[in-house]
């Protein structure tokens, strides 16, 4: 099976790194477009990630999502997370009609990418307050004028009820 993993070609078009990334933000300035920034794992996308997603590109004209990277993963969620790599992650995220960009960032925090790439709108989503935000990554969204929206959170929906309903299928 490992040669079948060999010949598997994830080209990602939509995968930037923070330079070309900011590139493509100045791009969509240009035209007059109003880009939203959004973060997260997404380590198994499920229903409640594409809603929260489908409602971030509607608060804008282009969706930028900044994904963690592996170990930043490992780090927030366990020693057994991401179940898939940061590519993988963003190549599904990158065959999504409603993003249109997809940065892997390595830090703790996203203030770098928050301010280089200065999002008009930067969204979360309801289960975050403004006050569960990070105070350094929220002063940045407002030293940069970002609107910050939280979209509604869909109960139930979540990568660790996803892995138990996975689980508990597999021993059927």
């Amino acid at each position: 099976m490992r040669g079948f993993y060999d010949r598997v070609n994830l080209e990602n078009p939509k995968l930037h790194t923070l330079a070309s990334a900011t590139a493509l933000r100045e791009s969509l300035r240009a035209q007059g477009r109003r880009v939203v920034l959004t973060n997260g794992v997404f380590d198994l996308l499920h229903t409640g990630h594409i809603y929260s997603l489908q409602a971030a590109r509607a608060q804008g004209d282009a969706l930028i999502v900044a994904i963690n990277a592996d170990a930043s993963v490992k780090a927030l969620k366990g020693p057994l997370r991401p179940v898939q790599s940061e590519v993988e992650r963003a190549f599904s995220l990158g065959a999504l009609a409603c993003v249109d960009g997809v940065v892997i960032f390595g830090t703790e925090r996203l203030t770098a990418e928050i301010r280089a790439l200065r999002p008009d709108v930067y969204v979360k989503a309801g289960d975050y307050t403004l006050e569960k935000l990070n105070q350094e990554e929220r002063a940045e969204l407002e030293r940069g004028g970002a609107k910050i929206v939280f979209v509604p959170f869909l109960p139930g929906f979540s990568t660790t009820n996803l892995i138990a309903k996975i689980k508990a299928a597999g021993g059927v």
